[in-house]
């Protein structure tokens, strides 16, 4: 079973991609998995991208491509995939096929979570999260028991700069209007499959399992 996952941030990719994994027990692979991962194991393309980012340079589609073929190669992925991040164009999916042909592998499935705009502007700006663990909280769907303090480790919570409605507005308009070209790719390939991530976690996994065990193809 190889997948790619797509949504708005917001949308809830995240959580899906760990229920997609440990229910079908395929590795979920993302951008910066795959960039830490190159990077740890010492290999040219990954000490090449390394060089990009120490530089807060972007990161170029072949140096990107050539780590995905790599990542896609490992022996985790011998029975699917998770792909989450990647391609974000479509030169990337054109080169995303390619690799996949050499290895006689193909995409079976792109999930595109879909939620109504105001939605994600109400979980993403209603994030918080703690200035020392990480942990992340909602100011109506999971509060800390004290108020701005993290049940975790007691540090400050805090809402990030980037999760304010102004900026969250802007950023789920620059991923529709750059990722509605790879969402046509896909549906012209006969793979996209949207599923509605407006409910709770658990429903929207309902949906994906519905596609995903649907005996057509699977």
């Amino acid at each position: 079973m190889n997948l790619l996952i797509m949504g708005a941030p917001g949308a809830g990719k995240g959580t899906q991609a760990v229920l997609i994994k440990e229910k079908y027990n395929i590795p979920h692979i993302s951008t910066g998995d795959m960039f830490r991962d190159a990077i740890k194991s010492g290999s040219k393309v990954g000490l090449l991208a390394k060089e990009y980012m120490e530089k807060g340079e972007l990161v170029p589609d072949e140096v990107t491509i050539e780590i995905v073929k790599e990542r896609l190669m490992q022996a985790d992925c011998n029975n699917g995939f998770l792909l989450d991040g990647f391609p974000r164009t479509i030169a990337q999916a054109d080169a995303l096929d390619s690799i996949l042909k050499t290895l006689g592998k193909e995409i079976d499935k792109v999930i595109n979570l879909v939620v109504d705009e105001d939605i994600l502007v109400f979980r993403i700006s209603g994030r918080r999260v703690c200035k020392v663990c990480g942990a992340t909280y909602h100011v109506v769907n999971k509060k800390p028991q004290v108020e701005n303090v993290c049940d975790v480790c007691g540090g400050e919570i805090i809402q990030r700069a980037d999760d304010s409605v102004e900026t969250v507005t802007n950023r789920i308009k620059v991923y529709y209007e750059k990722t509605r070209p790879l969402l046509d790719y896909y549906d012209k390939k006969g793979l996209l499959v949207n599923i509605d991530g407006s409910s709770d976690a658990n429903e929207t996994f309902k949906l994906i399992r519905e596609v995903l065990e649907d005996k057509e193809w699977f």
